[in-house]
């Protein structure tokens, strides 16, 4: 079958590579879409097993970092894409250990651009209607003030802010011009692979875009983050670690909402150019916490406040960031998208899968997901 396009996604087993997968290989049928994936612990075939038959899919057990197999996967499948997800993702791990996250983030990045470079300039149409899209983090900004100004009172409550709220209060945000200020080793390999992508750009001509999000959260979520990992403690009354004091502020955004702004960027975004994704959603740590006991309560029938002894504050990460926040008008301006969940709406889907889907939940945080689908799909 002849595809009008032959899209590589990396990381599509991963939690929101398999969304991006799942929606390019059911969107576009005349595409063809290649998923590579290392299936490193966090990995998971599973979270894809609904569109395993479909003839436009294909799957790759491979290594970003593999320069030759890079080379030759793009010439067998003869790819135009590229929508880059594969990374080491967790601060805590790569807090621990640096160096797996300096060669997957970044010198897996360089591989696959060098790869891509040498093949696409090997065809006669080089660099035309190619397109290399790495998705990077909000991470690389730093971190932004918390304080509200004197004799005000903090915008940060258990109600989702708006933008037009801290606009109010003078917030800073994160816009596609903020200097890069990276501070744990995770977000340290994140802004190195973003320049070096850009530098290929600079230096090469390729046709190529990033883009800067804020934390995802929704199904298939590995269980070392946040959200489904409060969701499984409060299942098996585990203790729910918070770091400090809680004060810390995130900007969430439901993943099925980024993968629509990569399906957006990837075919309308400006080469060359940066957009931020975010969800103007913004919480404290403690506060998104205490909705999610409240809303995982209700839904196992429990009585409310029933999980609220569960939260054990822990010592604070090392190099902990107080607040990440994503200006993202510039997508919405230019290319027409914007969220449509706020996060009451997508911690109420979440929950809801996350406890529908228990044996998925079950598999992963016990291990045996790695062998159990390794049967299943015979190892590939």
């Amino acid at each position: 079958m002849e595809f009008k396009r032959n899209i590589l996604i990396t990381g599509g087993a991963g939690f929101i590579g398999s969304h991006v997968v799942r929606l390019f290989a059911t969107k576009y049928p005349d595409y063809r879409i290649v998923n590579l994936d290392k299936l490193t612990y966090a990995g998971n075939l599973a979270n894809l097993k609904d569109i395993e038959g479909k003839t436009n899919y294909t799957f790759v057990k491979a290594d970003i970092c593999d320069f030759d197999k890079m080379m030759a996967l793009m010439s067998q499948y003869r790819i135009d894409g590229i929508i880059h997800l594969a990374a080491e993702s967790h601060v805590d791990r790569s807090i621990k250990d640096p160096f797996t996250f300096a060669r997957t983030n970044v010198m897996g990045t360089l591989s696959l651009l060098q790869a891509a470079k040498l093949y696409w300039e090997s065809l006669p149409e080089k660099y035309d209607g190619k397109r290399f899209y790495h998705i990077s983090t909000d991470e690389v900004y730093g971190a932004l003030e918390l304080t509200a100004p004197e004799g005000v009172e903090s915008p940060f409550t258990t109600k989702a802010s708006s933008l037009e709220h801290h606009q109010a209060y003078g917030r800073e945000f994160f816009t596609e011009t903020t200097k890069y200020d990276p501070h744990s080793p995770y977000s340290a390999s994140k802004a190195s692979s973003d320049h070096f992508v850009r530098a290929f750009h600079d230096t090469y001509g390729m046709p190529t875009i990033v883009t800067n999000c804020s934390n995802n959260y929704g199904p298939y979520q590995f269980p070392e983050k946040l959200i489904p990992l409060f969701i499984n403690n409060i299942r098996h009354r585990k203790p729910l670690p918070v770091y400090g004091k809680g004060e810390n502020v995130r900007d969430w955004l439901y993943v099925e909402d980024h993968a629509r702004a990569i399906d957006t960027i990837f075919h309308n975004g400006k080469t060359a150019d940066t957009y931020n994704i975010g969800g103007f959603n913004e919480w404290k740590n403690i506060d998104l916490i205490k909705v999610i006991i409240k809303t995982v309560d209700r839904m196992l029938g429990n009585p409310e406040g029933y999980s609220l002894g569960l939260i054990t504050y822990v010592t604070d990460r090392q190099g902990h960031d107080l607040r990440y926040a994503i200006d993202s008008r510039k997508i919405q301006r230019e290319l027409g998208w914007e969220p449509s969940l706020q996060f009451e709406e997508g911690i109420e889907k979440t929950v809801r899968w996350y406890l529908d889907n228990q044996e998925w939940l079950d598999l992963v945080t016990s291990g045996e997901y790695q062998t159990y689908y390794d049967k299943m799909y015979g190892n590939r």
